[in-house]
């Protein structure tokens, strides 16, 4: 049996204002809403800090976020 997951991103902005952005700012509110998710996490102590600086880092990197925009 396979487990498929869904997830839904809800990053705030209508279907037609989404799909006017370009990759890149699509690209820059997918990174907000996963730094958020990670920051929420750290909050309620289920992941530590070094946890959440490493995902935060792979997260970076793996977007090609400028890291002084963080």
């Amino acid at each position: 049996m396979i487990n498929q997951v869904v997830i839904k991103v809800d990053v705030n902005i209508e279907n037609a204002a989404w799909a006017a952005l370009s990759y890149d700012e699509k690209n820059r509110q997918l990174f907000l809403h996963q730094k958020k998710t990670l920051d929420t996490f750290l909050e309620h102590g289920a992941i530590s800090q070094e946890q959440h600086d490493k995902s935060l880092h792979d997260l970076i990197e793996k977007m090609g976020i400028d890291g002084k925009q963080v």
